[in-house]
């Protein structure tokens, strides 16, 4: 099972890095929308400092979204679906390894690039690691609950709209707890507890939302 793990893996990453696009639209957008921020509430450093950890959260979950329409619509059109879910290997592995695939190509480098972006909008170097791990904590969460709605909008005339309503409810949390940690870290209160709520999340995900989505995908398949 490894084995085919690994492999469903590396054929998703290779897809993705061969077309580009994906990511490079998810990148862009990601310092596009942090960007924006100082234009629309002003250059002011403290003001831009005491909401910074809130605009690369924000920014980071919105470019996550633009990319889970497609995360099972390829293999779905040209038939490949039915192949993985007819295939030895379960099908919530085969969705926990494209959920990976899906966070190496769009958590993962948000998480890099973040903290070029919090100096630009004058976030405290202090809080600047707990960013990272933070992001780096949560964005796992983000694929996994995104792949819940990508299965449960597969083969929807506007997939796009419907799964940005379904999935945006269940980013609050590590929005929240992500957030707050760099909250609690700037006021000397430590941002442990609200990082040990984000591991905690991502934990829980890890084998509940495969399941979710496999049960999602089955129905849709049949």
């Amino acid at each position: 099972m490894t084995g085919a793990f690994l492999g469903l893996l590396r054929r998703d990453l290779r897809l993705s890095l061969r077309q580009g696009g994906d990511v490079g639209l998810v990148i862009g957008f990601f310092v596009l929308a942090v960007l924006l921020f100082p234009f629309g509430v002003g250059p002011e450093p403290e003001l831009l400092g005491r909401i910074a950890a809130g605009i690369i959260w924000v920014a980071a979950l919105l470019a996550a979204v633009l990319s889970l329409d497609r995360l099972f619509a390829a293999d779905h059109a040209d038939g490949g679906l039915d192949l993985i879910a007819l295939s030895a290997m379960p099908l919530e592995l085969a969705v926990l390894a494209k959920a990976a695939a899906h966070w190496l190509t769009t958590g993962l480098p948000l998480t890099l690039i973040s903290p070029l972006l919090a100096v630009l909008v004058d976030l405290d170097a202090a809080a600047i690691p707990v960013l990272m791990l933070g992001l780096l904590l949560g964005t796992p969460a983000l694929s996994l609950f995104g792949a819940i709605a990508a299965a449960l909008t597969l083969g929807a005339r506007r997939p796009g709209v419907l799964v940005s309503l379904l999935v945006l409810p269940l980013y609050l949390p590590p929005l929240i707890f992500g957030a707050g940690a760099v909250e609690a870290t700037l006021t000397a209160d430590g941002g442990r507890a609200h990082l040990l709520l984000l591991g905690a999340l991502t934990l829980a995900a890890l084998p509940l939302a495969p399941l979710a989505t496999a049960a999602a995908l089955r129905q849709a398949l049949d």
